[in-house]
């Protein structure tokens, strides 16, 4: 699985096509701390991205920055407005790179950051990497800042659903699930945790490792919203592929010398299923959209898959109870 939300690994690069040259161009024009260059002064290259357009830009005699410009049809489920205030207050808690441009049409400019773009393998292999994981989602949820919009589980999957549309195909059994899972939305409504400022969408590729600085940073703000804590826990969980070793690990940097209580760790299981649930229908709007850069009814289906799976589990029911 490596369809991702948002940026992509800065090592990815590509020269500019044709309809790059023209959407880097607009792009720059609406920047006024790139609109006065000359494009032929820059060094542009192409990062990538499934649902965005992301470049590295280098002026003449400054430091590397990086460009994000949205994707055709993002607006229909991005909300820019809370992303730029989500991304300001990532900043101000010091996991995030500074917004040095958010335009109305969503266009951000923003330093292109050291170090490593994670991925599964790499937390599986880099010692510490997961540690320093957790203690930046730590820091994000303790930071005291607080994002524009709330991110409702359940909610954001009604919302899926209605830009799919009554006509759109969905995985077998999905409404069937979906109906088993409102005892999870009970569940967790029964004892509700204090919201923080959340990613919402811990994709490994959202994680920059930064050696130089002993930081791991973190990018991509798109779903950022008001949630329980324990919701970017367990889809890091998921994302990341973490065995029952790797989990202790990052349950320790994040909870410190106290481990997690029954709640929170009952919690971060339900989760594990329901981050599936959820991504499963955002691969159907990329497979309605036709977005080309994946094969996302397959994408869709093996995420729905791995949520039945872990919902048939005898240790998922317990914490239903």
């Amino acid at each position: 699985e490596t369809a991702q939300r948002g940026l992509v690994p800065s090592t990815l690069m590509a020269p500019l096509s044709a309809t790059d040259e023209v959407t880097v161009a607009a792009a720059l024009h609406s920047i006024p701390q790139l609109a006065q260059l000359d494009p032929g002064q820059l060094e542009i290259t192409r990062l990538g991205g499934l649902t965005n357009l992301v470049y590295r830009v280098v002026p003449p005699d400054g430091a590397p920055l990086c460009l994000r410009v949205p994707g055709e049809g993002t607006s229909a489920y991005i909300d820019r407005d809370a992303e730029r205030v989500n991304m300001i207050a990532a900043a101000n808690a010091g996991v995030a790179p500074a917004v040095l441009h958010f335009g109305i049409d969503g266009v951000v400019l923003m330093p292109l950051l050291p170090g490593e773009t994670m991925s599964p393998s790499v937390f599986a292999t880099k010692a510490g990497a997961i540690a320093r994981a957790g203690a930046a989602l730590r820091r994000l949820h303790a930071s005291g800042e607080v994002f524009a919009a709330k991110f409702e589980l359940f909610e954001q999957i009604d919302k899926y659903l209605k830009e799919l549309g009554d006509d759109a195909e969905l995985p077998e059994g999905y409404h069937e699930t979906l109906e088993t899972a409102q005892g999870v939305r009970l569940a967790l409504a029964a004892r509700l945790l204090p919201t923080a400022p959340c990613h919402c969408d811990p994709l490994c590729e959202n994680f920059i490792d930064d050696d130089g600085r002993g930081c791991m940073w973190i990018v991509d703000f798109e779903y950022g919203g008001m949630n329980d804590p324990m919701w970017d826990l367990g889809d890091f969980c998921v994302e990341a592929a973490l065995d029952a070793e790797r989990e202790r690990e990052l349950f320790a940097a994040y909870f410190g010398p106290e481990a997690p209580t029954a709640v929170e760790r009952g919690r971060v299981v339900l989760y594990k299923a329901m981050c599936d649930l959820l991504w499963t229908l955002w691969g159907l709007l990329q497979h309605k959209n036709g977005n080309p850069a994946e094969d996302f009814w397959s994408y869709s289906l093996e995420r729905f898959a791995r949520c039945q799976n872990l919902m048939a589990e005898p240790t998922f029911a317990e914490y239903v109870a």
